[in-house]
């Protein structure tokens, strides 16, 4: 069964083979071609297809479309573009200029009619209508960063953030823009599954106005009989990505959970993504000597793609576990390594003495085979030395900042443990964390203690401020938490707590790289986030007050297609949307979600999307800059 991911770049793979049906069946030399994309476009291909895959295709230069370009005749020119005025304005000067012999116009979003016209006028005046061999819109307009995770926007993401939708002095028609292009860019992943979902949401919230534009736009395109894109969905369930029962949408609004986007967390992934910046699957690392005649070198990208074994096995992992696999994959390198020199040995080919080859046949296949997996070898040992670097970094954050203790005290304070020592003390100790760990602690101690008194409250609010941290995000959390406490999801936390195992006996026994002295060897207890929760309730379609408000709209239908059946059975797949920003530990958190439910019976499918990547220095910075606005008030 194909994925999101695999259906996107099958999309890009065929628009690459000049929109011919890309196949697997090996094809005489590919057609060479350059790709000219804006930044939208290079988003969207970087986390996906390779360089090496674009030489594969035929691709031979890729450029942006607002940089310096020289003519280059008798090759196809393929742009992958937004229909933006900037845009088009720089394709028509590439008529005018004639780059290029021959134009494959790709874009986004569906161009307008005025536009196309004042292209067709460009082309006509510059005498290159016969050039341009076609002109698309593609509807691909998402970045899938997992076969499971999609984002809409990574560059200007600020334009979908957590604080534009929120902030006060939004204009209506920018909330309006805002919406459509959140629109567009869901109906470009249905579209791409080839399922029309039946949307849930609840009401009187961001995520309502995005339902209610997605549902319009489904059902103008399912009546549309000349440009309906689901034709395949009518006519054959089997074909979308969720075969015979179609999906359920569940779209949900950032504020329904503010606790989990400023957890310090334990798993790999998560880990990276907040202290290292994990960007469009690319993260960059410092190497220890990066320093050459007094400059500092630009640390190289560290790739963890698809491709990459240890990284799909081990993303969700907590970090002592990975550290563990990390060692034991560099004992496994080291004895393929030396079973290479001891049969080099054993034959007697050790530098010049080459003597007794033909003497030992079955030495020499085995020599043969270890020598033809040397390309392998070469590949696991550039993984080990990554995730290696990788992992080193993000240990130095853990020991310098004390990540483990603030992980494992917040996960107390989120399933209501007692916590072994008082939170002011914590706050107070100089020795602890940063500032913004300590905000991070304090919000989620805020948000979700229950018996804390308001004297209480404003006295950490003093220690925090003696502690350097800036307490603008305050202002805002309290306004949001007494919003939240009229609504009937009030304490929805239940972190699942830890426990401590044996210290690293795997990694002190065999010598390893990693000094984890110190470090806590937490094991964290299987339990649903919020927002998880809310998943395995509707897709159970269960009785409860809560749920049961929520918006139901089914696009299929002419009349009554916000009516709730009486009889549901439950959904198989679901595609679960934040408006508002998402994050790597309710990502991973939804994959063990799944995993737990798994059975021959049943298989289970959920795809997390989510307007905006964000981890928590951004989202903290977020909050800020609202906590601002209310102490400052600005109208528009």
């Amino acid at each position: 069964m194909t994925t999101l991911r695999e259906r996107q770049i099958n999309a890009i793979k065929q628009m690459l083979n000049l929109n011919v049906q890309h196949t697997k069946v090996l094809v005489a030399e590919p057609v060479w071609k350059i790709l000219i994309y804006d930044r939208v476009g290079q988003d969207i291909i970087s986390p996906i297809i390779s360089i090496k895959e674009l030489r594969e295709l035929g691709v031979t230069l890729h450029v942006q479309l607002h940089s310096d370009r020289d003519s280059i005749p008798d090759v196809p020119a393929i742009y992958f573009c937004m229909p933006t005025t900037e845009n088009l304005d720089r394709i028509q000067q590439d008529f005018a200029k004639g780059l290029y012999d021959v134009y494959y116009l790709n874009f986004l979003a569906p161009i307008t009619r005025q536009k196309i016209e004042d292209l067709a006028g460009a082309a006509l005046q510059a005498g290159c209508v016969a050039n341009i061999h076609r002109v698309y819109d593609q509807y691909v307009n998402f970045i899938s960063l997992e076969d499971d995770f999609f984002i809409l926007k990574h560059q200007q993401s600020e334009l979908m953030s957590y604080y534009t939708i929120n902030r006060a002095n939004t204009k209506d028609d920018e909330m309006m823009m805002l919406m459509d292009s959140m629109v567009d860019s869901l109906f470009d992943v249905f579209v791409t599954l080839g399922n029309v979902p039946i949307i849930r949401c609840p009401r009187n919230t961001a995520a309502e106005m995005v339902a209610r534009k997605l549902e319009k736009k489904l059902r103008e395109n399912l009546w549309d009989a000349r440009s309906n894109l689901f034709h395949m969905d009518t006519s054959q369930a089997g074909n979308g990505v969720f075969s015979f029962q179609r999906p359920v949408l569940l779209l949900l609004d950032r504020n329904i959970d503010l606790a989990t986007p400023l957890h310090h967390t334990w798993s790999y992934q998560a880990l990276v993504h907040d202290l290292l910046e994990l960007s469009l699957n690319l993260v960059y690392v410092d190497d220890d000597v990066s320093m050459h005649a007094g400059a500092r070198k630009k640390p190289k990208p560290c790739d963890l793609d698809r491709n990459d074994r240890f990284w799909i096995t081990h993303k969700g992992s907590p970090f002592p576990t990975v550290a563990e696999a990390i060692q034991e994959e560099l004992e496994s390198y080291r004895s393929s390594e030396d079973e290479i020199k001891r049969l080099k040995t054993s034959m007697g080919i050790d530098g010049e003495n080459e003597v007794a080859f033909s003497m030992v046949n079955d030495t020499t296949a085995r020599l043969t085979n270890a020598v033809n997996s040397l390309p392998q070898l070469m590949e696991k040992k550039r993984l080990i030395d990554m995730h290696t670097k990788i992992a080193t970094a993000v240990l130095n954050f853990i020991k310098s900042r004390r990540l483990d203790s603030f992980f494992e005290l917040e996960e107390k304070i989120m399933s209501k443990q007692t916590l072994d020592r008082p939170i002011l003390d914590l706050l107070k100790d100089p020795e602890f964390g940063l500032p913004e760990d300590k905000m991070r602690l304090y919000i989620i101690f805020y948000i979700c203690a229950q018996n804390a008194s308001e004297h209480e409250f404003e006295r950490m609010k003093e220690v925090l401020q003696e502690a350097g941290c800036d307490s603008s995000p305050l202002p805002y959390v309290q306004r949001w938490k007494a919003l939240m406490n009229r609504s009937p999801m009030v304490n929805q936390y239940e972190g699942g707590g830890t426990k401590t195992v044996s210290m690293f006996s795997k990694l002190v026994s065999q010598g390893s790289s990693f000094v984890m002295e110190g470090v806590k060897n937490l094991v964290v207890k299987r339990h649903n986030l919020p927002i998880t929760k809310l998943t395995e309730q509707v897709m159970e379609c269960r009785n409860n007050v809560e749920i049961d408000d929520y918006l139901y709209l089914d696009p299929k239908l002419l009349k009554n297609g916000d009516v709730m059946p009486k009889n549901r059975s439950p959904f198989q797949d679901a595609v679960v949307f934040i408006v508002g920003g998402g994050n790597y530990i309710e990502y991973q958190n939804m994959i063990e979600f799944i995993k737990q439910k798994q059975s021959s019976q049943s298989h289970k499918r959920i795809i997390y999307g989510s307007s905006t990547l964000t981890n928590s220095k951004q989202f903290l910075k977020e909050l800020s800059a609202l906590g601002r606005e209310i102490q400052t008030p600005v109208f528009s």
